[in-house]
């Protein structure tokens, strides 16, 4: 089933956050977007190279809106990773998914599916018991910063699954978002405090592009082929394995409102699945 490509997705994401993680050290955040980019950029480049696909697209539109809002909704959230407390920061981005199902009913015209929507909002609930965010009076415009980041990121998962339903080559719409993501980045970064590449911590940049490509790529393959609702609740795996690897990389303890928390987002994700029409998957 093409939305389980979402679970492979969500573990290389995870994966990304841990290695920004070890980066934020020596990096700033606009650094991390630019090189996380960039390195991806250059990894997809060489991929679509081989494959011998045209870089030319009559999509163009498509590629430039989910490059603009996908975008903006990264450097938002980063923003707010500096704003708001990480776990505010990461559920108000989270609500993307819940964005995106409403999205799909006025957009794309689906019918409004109320079983898959509450598997949706029972995943949602689960981020929430995870993450304990919290919100002070002083942190209003941050936080309304970082809902607008949920539903630009709503709007950049829109974009993927228009253009996959246009028949665009994945490869090609993870190209173009990096190659904005770059650009843009590259505008914030020169604003900010720059740090010495060195051989030392090259590898690492170079892993966090690669990781946050194959991610996207997987991801978009899921939006591309999957049922979207479903691939919305599977998404949520990724703060489950961030919760994993802190537990087990960083010693982080988890409440047990945080293991019902993870019980949640996989009922929803197995729920998803069950409930999913098997005439909305696509092979591509």
């Amino acid at each position: 089933m093409g939305s389980l490509w979402m679970l492979v997705a969500g573990l290389l994401f995870a994966c990304m956050g841990s290695l920004v993680k070890l980066g934020g050290a020596d990096f700033t955040s606009s650094e991390l977007v630019f090189y996380r980019s960039f390195f991806g950029l250059i990894i997809v480049y060489a991929m679509l190279h081989r494959s011998k696909l045209s870089f030319a697209t009559p999509h163009w539109r498509g590629h430039i809106w989910r490059g603009l809002s996908g975008t903006i909704a990264m450097l938002l959230f980063f923003y707010c990773i500096t704003a708001l407390p990480l776990a505010t920061a990461i559920t108000l981005n989270y609500t993307s998914s819940l964005f995106l199902s409403v999205f799909t009913v006025l957009v794309l015209k689906d019918k409004f599916h109320a079983p898959l929507t509450t598997a949706l909002v029972v995943g949602f609930a689960g981020i929430i018991l995870l993450l304990h965010p919290t919100l002070e009076h002083n942190q209003l415009f941050p936080g309304l910063l970082g809902l607008i980041s949920g539903v630009l990121a709503g709007v950049a998962l829109l974009n993927v699954r228009q253009l996959g339903v246009l028949g665009e080559s994945g490869i090609r719409v993870v190209f173009y978002f990096n190659l904005s993501a770059t650009l843009i980045s590259g505008v914030w970064m020169f604003t900010d405090t720059l740090h010495t590449l060195s051989f030392s911590n090259l590898p690492l940049l170079i892993a966090i592009g690669a990781s946050a490509t194959f991610a996207q790529l997987f991801m978009t393959r899921a939006y591309r082929t999957g049922q979207t609702l479903v691939v919305g609740s599977l998404a949520y795996s990724t703060v489950v394995f961030s919760a994993l690897f802190g537990l087990i990389f960083w010693n982080e303890s988890l409440s047990v409102s945080a293991w019902l928390g993870i019980a949640l987002v996989i009922a929803s994700g197995m729920l998803s699945l069950r409930l999913a029409p098997t005439n909305t998957e696509v092979s591509k």
